[in-house]
């Protein structure tokens, strides 16, 4: 558990479509240009401008093969040492954590890893590495709840929610990952209570963060639990945008935190390209700007000598507990985490 002010310190299962991120006729002299090839289940935050900013500077292009997080592990998996992939690079702590105890990713040691990365947002044996901070948190309408109703994840379990209430299904990372916290924080009696209290509330289950925040704001739903960077994309296109968020249980373990990370896989072909990428996108690729990994997605940087977006700071106030304690332990209780919303018959 760990206090953050940032005030101060402003730190897709189906077919895998691959992208090139090169001219499509390369002469005999491009044909020799250096490559990294990168699994991704990001998809959004212009992605591919911050590898075309990497491959600018560096001359190294960028090989990009997209699908969930749960895909891309399962391809890694059947790749075994014919893996193409040098980087693994994932919206979800958990996933990170299985890969490496599988060891499908390699321990890298590197000096500017490990400056630009705090320990708790990288594995202890430098196998995956976070490359920017997203918080999931209550947001509601403001013009029929009060803040104060909607501080804990466990609120969300009051009746008075009933008919009210807009989640994530279960199969998605971001669901199965926010219970595995709860039970890491509050065990595995007092999480499955709560997550049957939400169920029991017969929420309205939206395969989109960006849709849940809508229909919220068509009075659809009074309340809902999204990543804190859909309400900042909002803010971003209106500024007057009316769903706020709070950010969740500040009086116990703090907000629940997930990560976009990467770790370079145990058989990389182009091991030292995939640590140049690392080391760029923790340091030249940390900031505001659309062409930096957090900047483009209204997500908070890794390394704390960089800036956090400016369309935060309205959400940020006087700062806010975050969660690491539980970061690492998605992984492991992930199957828990699966038992219990099949248990509880959340969709």
């Amino acid at each position: 558990m760990k206090t953050i002010n940032y005030s101060t310190r402003v730190a897709l299962t189906g077919m895998l479509a691959a992208v090139v991120l090169a001219s499509s006729v390369a002469s005999p002299a491009q044909a020799q240009t250096q490559v990294v090839n990168v699994y991704s289940a990001r998809h959004y935050g212009a992605l591919e401008k911050v590898f075309a900013e990497f491959t600018k500077e560096t001359g190294i292009q960028v090989r990009l093969s997209s699908g969930s997080s749960q895909a891309l592990l399962e391809r890694l998996r059947a790749d075994g040492k014919q893996t193409p992939a040098d980087l693994f690079m994932v919206i979800d702590a958990g996933t990170l954590q299985l890969a490496a105890e599988e060891g499908l990713l390699q321990p890298v040691r590197s000096e500017v890893l490990d400056k630009a990365v705090p320990p708790e947002l990288r594995d202890p044996e430098g196998r995956w590495y976070a490359l920017s901070q997203r918080m999931r948190t209550i947001v509601y309408n403001p013009a029929k709840v009060k803040p104060e109703e909607v501080q804990d994840y466990a609120d969300l379990a009051n009746p008075k929610w009933r008919g009210r209430l807009c989640l994530r299904p279960a199969t998605h990372i971001y669901t199965i990952s926010l219970t595995a916290s709860l039970i890491a924080t509050r065990g595995a009696r007092e999480a499955e209570r709560i997550v049957r209290g939400w169920v029991n509330n017969r929420p309205q289950f939206i395969d989109s963060d960006t849709r849940i925040l809508e229909t919220i704001e068509a009075g659809r739903c009074d309340v809902g639990i999204t990543n804190h960077y859909y309400v900042g994309n909002k803010l971003k296109a209106n500024a007057n945008f009316p769903v706020k968020l709070v950010w969740a249980n500040q009086k116990g373990a703090g907000v629940h935190v997930n990560i976009t990370g990467a770790g370079v896989t145990a058989a990389a072909p182009n091991r030292d390209n995939a640590i140049r990428l690392l080391e760029w996108l923790v340091t030249k690729g940390q900031g505001p700007a659309d062409t930096h990994l957090p900047g483009g997605n209204s997500e908070f940087p890794v390394n704390p000598s960089a800036q956090a977006p400016k369309v935060l700071e309205s959400l940020v106030g006087t700062g806010f507990k975050i969660d690491y304690a539980t970061l690492r332990q998605y992984g492991k209780l992930q199957a828990d985490a699966i038992k219990l919303l099949e248990r509880v018959r959340y969709q």
